[in-house]
């Protein structure tokens, strides 16, 4: 399976992971959203996230949202 990524334009540390390219499932209220890159089927996902847990999500709602701690 492949999984795209995404970041809300609308939220600075809002991210996502979803299970086609167009993020079609994603919530709409945190869009839009922009592509930020792909993993391939045996690529580890960014920051030790579980592939496992991610395929999981994407498979039972169509994304799954993650955030980035604030810098600073």
């Amino acid at each position: 399976m492949r999984i795209f990524m995404f970041s809300s334009q609308s939220r600075d540390d809002l991210h996502a992971f979803a299970g086609d390219e167009a993020g079609s499932k994603l919530p709409t209220k945190y869009g839009p959203w922009g592509l930020t890159g792909t993993l391939h089927s045996r690529e580890a996902p960014p920051h030790n996230f579980a592939r496992r847990a991610i395929e999981k999500s994407i498979a039972a709602e169509g994304f799954q949202l993650w955030r980035t701690k604030p810098k600073g």
